[in-house]
């Protein structure tokens, strides 16, 4: 859903009515940050429709570079520190917990690594091969660890928890990835948020057997 400005934006709107869908499928308190995935995939999907416009058309220019740094936040801030976030708000386990409680932290350290990146060095979109490439002036030498941090921390708690069923999305979420690597390994910022409405309707099923029972 990130192949063009339309399918960005369309995409987008599709999985923000799943996130509403979702949000309304919550019976606790404790299911609201796990509810809201969708929709702020969806909104991180809108946001590279703006990059999209920004890059194709110089009207829209002075959208570029504000919806480049909305998607960055979204797709390397957000991620690392919401899974575990709302997995261990669900979590009952006092074991596991314990265990999402390191995640949680190792995400967060994550985010305020890409928080010091992105306000700290370049950032430039373009398009290549019917993708955006965000060239990123990161420290080449840490990246590879720090990305590793990142999907223990955003994959991991998904196959820790005893939340029935949740296991599904992290399967979702780490073949997609997997796939993004092999295929699309340089825009897998990018590509990867193709999986989100899948992992969405993941979500939406989960609340909805949970609500059921």
């Amino acid at each position: 859903m990130c192949f063009s400005t339309e399918a960005s934006f369309i995409g987008g709107a599709v999985i923000v009515a799943i996130g509403v869908a979702t949000i309304r499928k919550v019976h606790k308190p404790s299911q609201l940050v796990f509810a809201c995935i969708p929709l702020f995939f969806g909104i991180q999907q809108i946001a590279e429709g703006f990059v999209w416009l920004g890059l194709q058309n110089p009207k829209y220019e002075a959208f570029l570079m504000p919806a480049t740094y909305i998607f960055l936040i979204m797709a390397e801030v957000f991620w690392s520190f919401m899974t575990p976030l709302a997995v261990m708000l669900m979590e009952k386990n006092k074991k596991r917990l314990k265990v999402l409680w390191v995640l949680l932290g190792m995400g967060i350290s994550v985010s305020l690594y890409f928080i010091f990146c992105i306000s700290t060095y370049s950032i430039v979109p373009e398009i290549k091969e019917y993708h955006i490439k965000y060239v990123e002036g990161y420290p080449k030498s840490i990246q590879l660890i720090v990305f590793g941090f990142y999907l223990i921390a955003s994959l991991t708690p998904l196959f820790i928890s005893t939340i029935k069923r949740i296991y599904l999305m992290g399967i979702l979420m780490a073949v997609s990835c997997l796939i993004t690597m092999i295929f699309y390994t340089q825009f897998l910022t990018s590509v990867w948020c193709f999986f989100g409405a899948l992992i969405s309707i993941v979500i939406l099923w989960i609340l909805r057997d949970a609500r059921k029972k």
